[in-house]
């Protein structure tokens, strides 16, 4: 893989991992030949994100060199899995980015397992930076964002002045909907001291939105945390997030589209434990129990297809750029070893 990024470029390509660091300390390359993915997902399987660069972002890209071609004889795409913490200082300072750098290059170096960044500064000066990366294949989620009851679309300045009422401290809101009115709100734990905890809503009129759609009467609570990393990079682009979600328990999804750059956060919710209770049947669940995963494992990659698995449940069909779904598709999760199949029921 192969790409040049331009000034200007820099700092939106720098913003993006950020975004990612907000969901876990690593992160994989996935060049495809329309463009760019860049994927991560947390520890805990609660939260997934993707961001995507068509190939006009970038000032030339080749998605596979010549000396991938030659040693990668079965056409498998290379995918590069880089820790967080070893790209950031690459990109540190972003708002002068734009001004100190004309441009950036990115290729791999297969021989010597590197992501080599190139930094072209004012005044002649390069910098250099050889990453070493796991070649693996990344987790995929797979999301059915459209069959989701209730959808809803604002600009991500509007989203962030909202969301900047809260205080730094605290780690979950909870986003209620119905056809009437939308509601961002403090979540309150049932063991909280209400005498000291400070309680924020914020209710918006279905106006205020630049899309607004409510099926279901629904309230979910999600990390506010990967939110504003999202929230961040659309700024930067200038561009309206959408909501799908559905009832409590139920993943929600963030995403923006521009031209050429998209990405898609979807995050667990905490599951409704009275609803599960009386549906299911099962015993009360404890706090750190509550959180329904947003991510399961798959029996299968059902992004590539592989001969070397049997399994006798029909493949579901998906795009390349599909975004999540609650299942995860881990098809290398120990590097030096073959992927085992294992699927995981969710409950919920």
């Amino acid at each position: 893989m192969k790409c040049g990024v331009g000034g200007p470029h820099v700092r939106v390509f720098g913003r993006a991992i950020y975004a990612l660091a907000r969901i876990s300390d690593e992160f994989w390359f996935d060049p495809i030949e329309k463009g760019l993915f860049l994927r991560s997902v947390n520890s805990s399987r609660s939260a997934y994100a993707c961001v995507f660069f068509s190939s006009m972002f970038f000032q030339h890209y080749s998605w596979r060199n010549s000396t991938e071609r030659c040693l990668n004889e079965n056409s498998i795409r290379l995918r590069c899995k880089l820790t967080i913490k070893a790209v950031l200082p690459v990109f540190r300072c972003s708002n002068s980015l734009e001004k100190n750098v004309d441009k950036c290059n990115i290729y791999t170096n297969f021989k010597d397992h590197h992501v080599v960044f190139q930094l072209f500064c004012k005044h002649g000066v390069v910098k250099t930076h050889n990453l070493s990366f796991q070649e693996c294949e990344p987790l995929q989620v797979v999301f059915a964002k459209q069959l989701c009851p209730n959808v809803l679309k604002v600009h991500s300045r509007q989203l962030s002045d909202i969301l900047i009422h809260f205080p730094t401290y605290q780690d979950e809101v909870t986003l209620s909907v119905t056809p009437l009115k939308a509601c961002f709100k403090t979540y309150v734990e049932d063991e909280m001291d209400f005498t000291k905890a400070m309680r924020t809503e914020i209710h918006l009129e279905p106006e205020e939105f630049e899309y607004f759609q409510v099926g279901v009467d629904s309230e979910v609570t999600f990390c506010l945390k990967e939110l504003k990393g999202l929230l961040a990079f659309a700024d930067i682009l200038s561009a309206s997030v959408s909501v799908h979600l559905d009832v409590s328990g139920k993943p929600v999804a963030f995403s923006i589209e521009d031209m050429m750059a998209e990405a898609s956060f979807v995050l667990a919710t905490l599951a409704d434990t009275e609803n599960t209770e009386s549906s299911h049947h099962s015993p009360r669940l404890s706090h750190c129990q509550k959180r329904s995963p947003a991510l399961q494992r798959s029996k299968r990659d059902v992004l590539i297809s592989r001969t070397d698995h049997t399994d006798p449940t029909p493949a579901r069909t998906t795009r390349e750029d599909a975004t999540a779904m609650e299942e995860v598709v881990s098809t290398h999760p120990d590097y030096s070893k073959a992927p085992h199949a294992r699927r995981n029921e969710n409950g919920s």
